[in-house]
C-alpha cells in the first residue's frame, strides 16, 4: 500500500520529549520536578480573569492580542510593534526559524541547549549548528562567534541556558553581539530572566534597543505559572516582529490565555515574591546538593544540572522510585526542577542515597 509523501527533512528529527508525569507508589508522595513548572497556583486575579473569559469559548480570541500586546509594550517601554505573541516562547522561536532559515540556511546554537532548537530548525528545512558549551556548562560565546559563517541566518542564545541554569554575563554577550554581521539575527531566549539574580546578567529588552538584529523571546510558562496556557511573545525590532505575525498560527493565543497573561502582569508584587521564595529554595537545594559532594553548574534558573554521564538514567530511576521524576539526557546529565519544599527534601535524601550507595571509583 503506498502512503503520501513526506518531506524528507523530517527523516531523523527526534519527537520533543516532555518532562514525565510523577508516579507514586503506595504510600509514597509523587512530585513532578521534571518540566520546570512553578509549583505555585495561579496568581491573585488570574482566576478570576480565566472564569470570565471561559463563557466565550464559541467565539474566536482577538487575533492580534490586542490588549496583552499594549500591556507588554507598556510593561517594556516598547513600541506596541515591536511586540509579537505566540503559543508559548517554543512557538514565536519556530516562528523566528520560519521566518528567517530555510534550505542550506544554517541556525547556531550552544549544545547542550533547549531541546527544542534543532527540532524547529530542521523543521524548517535549515542545517543546525550545535556548538559545545565550555567547561562550565555555559556558552562558549567564542566558538559560537566562530561558527557563523555566511548561511548563518539566526542563532539562539538560551539565557539562562536550559537544562544548565548557567549565564552569559553582559560584556560577554555585548563582545559576541558586535561580532555577529547585522544581517544575522540573534534571539535572546530568556525564558528564565525572572529568576535571575546576578546583576551581570543583562536584561535582554535593553540590548535589543539599538540592535536591530537582536530579538527577545519571554514566556508566562514558567515565572508566571500559565505554561499550561502557552502563551509566549517576542520583543523585536518592526520587520521582525511583522514576520512573526506573519509566520503565526491564526488565534494561536487563546482568549483565556490572552487575558490570564494580562492578570498575571498586573499581579507582579505576588510574582516576584514567589520568585523571591523559589530562589530561596534554589540556593538550598544546591548547598546541600554541593555538600554531599555533588558537582553542581551556578544556575541562575528554576532548575538544577547534574552531568552524570552514564550514571543518568540510573540516578533517575532512583529519583522516581523516591517520588521526585527529574528530567534524564541520557548520557549527559540531569535537569532538577526547583519544586516544593516537600518535593525538594525528597529529591535531596534520594540524592544522598544514590550517592552512598555509589562504587569508590564511579565518584
Amino acid at each position: 500500500m503506498s502512503t503520501p509523501k513526506l518531506r524528507a527533512e523530517l527523516d531523523g528529527i527526534p519527537v520533543y520529549k516532555p518532562g514525565r508525569p510523577p508516579v507514586a507508589a503506595e504510600g509514597v508522595p509523587a512530585y513532578k520536578l521534571s518540566s520546570n513548572e512553578n509549583p505555585y497556583p495561579p496568581l491573585p486575579g488570574v482566576m478570576e480573569a480565566v472564569t470570565a473569559a471561559m463563557g466565550a469559548f464559541n467565539r474566536y480570541p482577538d487575533l492580534a492580542c490586542s490588549q496583552l500586546t499594549a500591556e507588554l509594550a507598556e510593561r517594556f517601554d516598547v513600541p506596541a510593534g515591536h511586540v509579537a505573541t505566540g503559543t508559548g516562547s517554543v512557538g514565536v522561536a519556530q516562528q523566528l526559524v520560519q521566518a528567517t532559515a530555510g534550505t542550506g540556511d544554517e541556525v547556531v546554537y550552544a549544545w547542550r541547549s533547549f531541546e527544542a532548537y534543532p527540532i524547529i530548525t530542521r523543521i524548517g528545512g535549515a542545517r543546525p549548528v550545535q556548538v559545545p558549551l565550555n567547561a562550565a556548562e555555559a556558552h562558549d560565546l567564542d566558538a559560537m562567534a566562530d561558527a557563523i559563517t555566511a548561511r548563518t541566518r539566526l542563532v539562539f542564545v538560551c539565557n539562562p541556558n536550559n537544562p544548565t541554569g548557567t549565564v552569559v554575563r553582559r560584556a560577554a554577550l555585548e563582545r559576541f553581539l558586535d561580532r555577529v554581521p547585522a544581517d544575522v539575527l540573534v534571539v535572546l531566549d530568556e525564558a528564565y530572566r525572572e529568576f535571575s539574580t546576578d546583576p551581570d546578567v543583562p536584561d535582554g529588552i535593553d540590548l535589543y534597543r539599538d540592535r536591530p538584529n537582536v530579538a527577545v523571546l519571554r514566556t508566562f510558562s514558567k515565572a508566571y505559572g500559565l505554561a499550561g496556557l502557552r502563551v509566549g511573545f517576542a520583543i523585536a525590532h518592526e520587520p521582525v516582529a511583522d514576520a512573526l505575525r506573519k509566520t503565526a498560527v491564526p488565534f494561536g493565543v487563546s482568549q483565556v490565555g490572552q487575558d490570564a497573561a494580562v492578570a498575571s502582569l498586573r499581579a507582579e508584587p505576588a510574582l516576584l515574591e514567589r520568585v523571591a521564595g523559589l530562589v530561596v529554595e534554589r540556593s538550598r537545594v544546591v548547598e546541600a546538593l554541593a555538600a554531599q559532594g555533588w558537582t553542581v553548574p551556578e544556575t541562575q534558573a528554576n532548575f538544577v544540572w547534574l552531568r552524570l554521564g552514564d550514571r543518568t538514567e540510573a540516578f533517575a530511576a532512583a529519583c522516581e522510585r523516591a517520588g521526585a521524576t527529574v528530567r534524564p539526557f541520557p548520557g549527559e546529565g540531569v535537569r532538577i526542577t526547583i519544586g516544593e519544599t516537600e518535593a525538594n527534601d525528597l529529591l535531596l535524601r534520594a540524592a544522598e542515597k544514590f550517592r552512598k550507595e555509589l562504587p569508590s571509583d564511579l565518584l
